[in-house]
């Protein structure tokens, strides 16, 4: 089940909110390998340091997470965390972490999220993919205040994304709210639902954005794939009073059949799992292309209203993204149609704003 390997840090590559990346040298493997440290978590390596090292995403290949983690820096631990805080995120693991989390009784959000029931008609926007988020964001105005959830599907810590750190520093996102498994966010919640409250009553969002973090776990199944979650965060939205825009994933750049056009998992979130109404934008995109995926669309509509947007535009405005657009390896050139799906559904919540006072 794990790869377990012993190395010595070499040098220190870059470094972003929450995270460490370095170059660690394993003599087991007879070469250097790419790592990754939360220093929260494990401490701050230092070249030089012993450390102990899980490398079996690294061995299996895998794109999203392809790092040896660090588990311990053993030689150098960190020093007890202090303060408040009895919510065990990544429970029963042997990296279990106790956090604050905003709806625990001994937050200073408490009492707020303990009467908070509503989300007063806010637009949450819900996808399947992390690499929606900043296309997402590049359809709404820079004025919105958007507070991005994070659900436990994909990475677990909200600092492996380097994204989010990106899209924090430049202000175009107001906060990261970590909900279920996931931690790291600027505030920890237990649930989709609190997490969403928080990021209205705690963060002050005009907007939420929704989705799993990096890494998508698929199996090829109608069922079995991380992303059902994006129809029970259209659920947890609607009971909560907020206003569910579903963002499609679309694909003009992916060989695999069952993701061409709008995929399938789009098509399952939203028309089996999802059991309250969303509004489901649709990209009016050009040409035989567009075509297929309006045509795909219409088997959400006896359960959702469809909202036809225009992406005139639009493309300048992913190009414009603080953060490099990326999903499954393809970028804006290679798959323009996953980005501009993503930011029709920001474009259309951004026509849903209230506006300020």
């Amino acid at each position: 089940m794990i790869r377990w390997r012993t190395g010595q840090v070499a040098r220190i590559r870059r470094e972003w909110h929450g995270a460490v990346e370095l170059d660690v040298a394993v003599p087991a493997d007879g070469g250097q390998v790419r790592a990754l440290a939360y220093p929260a978590l494990v401490g701050r390596p230092e070249p030089g340091d012993e450390v102990l090292l899980n490398t079996t995403a690294l061995a299996m290949g895998l794109g999203t997470g392809g790092y040896a983690m660090v588990v311990a820096v053993p030689n150098r631990l960190p020093e007890d965390p202090q303060g408040p805080g009895h919510l065990v995120k990544a429970r029963y693991t042997p990296l279990q972490a106790t956090v604050l989390g905003a709806d625990e009784q001994g937050s200073p959000y408490h009492e707020v999220l303990r009467e908070a029931d509503s989300l007063d008609g806010m637009p949450v926007v819900v996808a399947d993919l992390h690499s929606a988020l900043p296309a997402i964001l590049c359809g709404l105005p820079r004025t919105a205040r958007a507070v991005y959830v994070m659900l436990d599907g994909g990475a677990l810590p909200a600092w492996f994304s380097m994204s989010c750190s990106r899209l924090r520093e430049t202000g175009w996102l107001a906060g990261v709210v970590t909900v279920g498994q996931a931690f790291g966010g600027d505030v920890e919640a237990v649930t989709t639902h609190t997490g969403l409250l928080a990021a209205r009553h705690v963060l002050e969002a005009d907007v939420a954005i929704v989705a799993q973090g990096p890494g998508n776990l698929g199996t090829g199944t109608r069922w079995g794939f991380s992303g059902v979650s994006a129809g029970e965060a259209v659920n947890a939205a609607a009971v909560l009073g907020g206003r569910p825009v579903a963002a499609l994933r679309v694909s003009e750049g992916d060989a695999r059949e069952r993701h061409r056009g709008v995929s399938h998992h789009s098509l399952t979130a939203y028309g089996r799992v999802a059991l309250a109404r969303a509004q489901v934008v649709v990209p009016e995109l050009p040409g035989e292309f567009g075509a297929r995926v309006r045509e795909q669309a219409q088997a959400l509509a006896g359960r959702h209203e469809l909202v036809h947007v225009p992406v005139d535009g639009l493309r300048e405005a992913l190009a414009g993204s603080p953060v490099r657009l990326s999903t499954m390896g393809r970028g804006l050139e290679e798959d323009p149609a996953a980005f501009l799906a993503s930011a029709a559904a920001g474009r259309h919540a951004a026509s849903l704003l209230r506006p300020a006072g």
